[in-house]
């Protein structure tokens, strides 16, 4: 059993680097205006989708087989659900390459600095939570948790910007409208990575630490 979960746990972390560059490829694409890049994202969905359908059949097929208990069976828990918030962040990546594709046929409404930012956070927060994963780091997961706040207070300044961009002359709109979209899609992202961070949690700990807040409430019930 040992080495089938090994075996999960590599396709996993496959998955999510495969993921992870995916989110940094859709944005880069946008910067440097490389629409035949962003097609090429769009494309690895399928296998994203292939590689999903695997992990669950092999935490199936150790759960069916093997009959773990304790922490093993938390892990494979833990995992299947992972292993659709990685999917849900191919999803996401697809989705702002379709704007991107969109944005490059236009002019540049704004110089992308700001979305290059957000989108670095964001991946940092996905390897983070992973990262955690790897080395049963509830300390590492609890910081990717709590940077969820921070890339809301950065979404939210986006999003005003773009607003008064879009206010102060209706030609903005369709652009300013697309780039809201790939702003949004990246909070959710950072949203899933957050999910992650919080079943490493349960996985290592047994804890459930979902849906409490993100200060001292949190550390106290991770160290409890």
């Amino acid at each position: 059993m040992d080495q089938a979960l090994t075996d999960v746990r590599q396709l996993l972390l496959r998955m999510g680097a495969q993921v992870e560059e995916m989110v940094a490829g859709s944005v880069q694409a946008l910067v440097d205006r490389d629409t035949e890049r962003s097609q090429g994202i769009v494309e690895q969905d399928t296998e994203i989708d292939q590689m999903q359908i695997d992990i669950d059949r092999a935490c199936e097929t150790i759960m069916a087989t093997q009959q773990p208990t304790a922490v093993d069976m938390r892990f494979l828990v833990a995992v299947m659900k992972i292993n659709t918030d990685l999917e849900r962040i191919g999803d996401l990546a697809v989705n702002i390459c379709r704007s991107v594709a969109m944005l490059n046929e236009l002019p540049p409404l704004k110089p992308y600095v700001d979305l290059p930012r957000l989108t670095q956070f964001v991946r940092d927060m996905v390897k983070g939570s992973l990262d955690s994963l790897v080395d049963r780091d509830t300390d590492l997961a609890v910081r990717v948790c709590r940077d969820d706040d921070q890339v809301d207070a950065m979404y939210e300044q986006l999003f005003r910007e773009l607003l008064t961009y879009m206010i102060e002359d209706p030609k903005n709109v369709t652009r300013g409208l697309q780039l809201l979209f790939i702003c949004r899609d990246l909070e959710r992202v950072a949203d899933h990575a957050t999910n992650i961070a919080e079943d490493v949690i349960f996985f290592v700990e047994g804890k459930d630490i979902r849906h409490l807040q993100t200060g001292p409430e949190l550390t106290d019930a991770v160290d409890s």
